[in-house]
């Protein structure tokens, strides 16, 4: 698979536009095939929270949260919900998800598979983004955790495993916060500096910049929507497209929530769901954090952005065709209204956005990297759930070497999509 290939990457999220930059770099000739604007706000990477978290490797299911699911079927404005109408199916997926889950030792697998996928992703972005031009929208300067109290940090699985992968902190107690962020309510006395972690100041710039970089490097946008991949025996020969086919001797799957049907097309039916998010943000607060930092009662993301600040997390599964609960959003303001007190309660209507997308997720937590079954001239690169923006940099690299024949920079085997095959 040496020389140059034209190389159709369908989806220009940040995934698929990290792609098209590290392929043309191993002198491909590269098509990128989406609908939409990169960084539009149909995108899943315009809404997210922004964070560069290379320390997120601990996947949605844990050990005991079978317990929970009847209360996530209970309440639709909790972290985790799940409609009544979509749970016949969203059931398989849900199974896979809790059993993806039951030990400590599977979640510990995870952790170390994704801590390979995500060190270093803050700088790997920050040299995306001076390349791109935009140096100014990535910044690495350490995330913030906070907690009630200490009990909440010792008791949390997670954090034990992040020390077992590598990860690093710095731990403040009650007045330490208080001189790092005067403006978070003083309910939260214990909190942790993840200092290897970054931010985004724009998610939706930074990936349309990322598309124009590609684009000036040579890469060709066409707008359509992929409906399939045909092969001539084990070999590509179009990626079809609502408007015609688009002819390529390689594909490259990375259209988000929407790869599961181009992947049931060549006989590879994967398990993807859509783990639908809401952010709301505020534009032009008077008070909030000084650092990005993450709740850990709310669980959300508050991350200051240069539209505003943003509040982000939580999970709801309804697939992709039901309408947006806004309630949902409206919780996460609440919640940020709660955290920093001197915000004030009568912030016109007009200065707060929200904002509705769909996370891909497989229910393990691990994206899909590799080939399809039918064509190693097919590489699939979705699946990333919570770690998109963050994994799109190393996953972009993979996708190159995958296409060029090269040996990947890290071990793909836990991210190889015939593990549910």
């Amino acid at each position: 698979m040496s020389g140059s290939r034209h190389v159709a990457i369908i989806g220009a999220g940040a995934v698929g536009v990290i792609s098209a930059i590290e392929a043309l770099r191993e002198g491909h000739r590269v098509t990128l095939i989406d609908p939409g604007e990169p960084g539009g706000e149909q995108a899943a990477s315009y809404g997210n929270a922004g964070w560069l978290s290379s320390h997120s490797v601990i996947p949605p299911a844990e050990p005991g949260i079978w317990k929970k699911v009847p209360g996530y079927l209970m309440d639709p404005l909790g972290p985790l919900a799940i409609r009544w109408s979509y749970l016949p199916k969203a059931l398989p997926w849900l199974v896979k998800y809790l059993y993806s889950g039951w030990t400590e030792a599977r979640v510990e697998r995870t952790a170390f598979a994704l801590r390979d996928l995500l060190k270093d992703a803050p700088l790997l972005h920050r040299t995306l983004a001076e390349e791109a031009g935009v140096p100014e929208l990535v910044e690495r300067n350490g995330v913030m955790h906070v907690f009630p109290s200490r009990g909440n940090f010792d008791n949390d699985l997670g954090w034990r495993l992040r020390k077992k992968v590598g990860v690093e902190w710095l731990e403040l107690n009650a007045d330490e916060m208080r001189q790092r962020e005067p403006d978070l309510h003083p309910r939260y006395t214990f909190g942790v500096v993840v200092e290897e972690a970054g931010r985004c100041r724009d998610p939706g710039a930074y990936v349309a910049a990322l598309a124009n970089h590609a684009i000036a490097g040579g890469a060709k946008h066409v707008r359509a929507k992929a409906t399939g991949l045909r092969l001539n025996g084990d070999k590509l020969v179009a990626v079809v497209t609502e408007t015609g086919e688009i002819a390529c001797d390689a594909a490259v799957v990375a259209a988000g929530a929407h790869s599961k049907r181009l992947t049931a097309s060549v006989g590879d039916p994967l398990p993807l769901e859509t783990e639908r998010g809401y952010h709301v943000m505020i534009e032009h607060p008077e008070s909030g954090p000084r650092s990005s930092m993450m709740a850990s009662d709310a669980k959300m993301v508050v991350n200051w952005t240069n539209k505003g600040l943003r509040a982000a997390g939580t999970v709801e599964i309804a697939g992709l065709e039901a309408a947006p609960n806004w309630r949902r959003a409206e919780i996460l303001r609440d919640h940020l209204f709660s955290m920093f007190p001197k915000l004030p309660k009568d912030i016109p209507a007009s200065r707060i956005k929200t904002w509705f997308g769909h996370r891909p997720s497989m229910p393990d937590g691990i994206p899909c990297i590799g080939h399809a079954r039918a064509s190693r001239d097919i590489v699939y690169a979705f699946g990333h759930g919570h770690v998109g923006l963050v994994g799109s940099a190393r996953t972009g690299r993979l996708v190159a070497q995958l296409l060029s024949g090269k040996p990947p920079e890290i071990p793909l085997a836990p991210f190889a999509p015939e593990r549910f095959l």
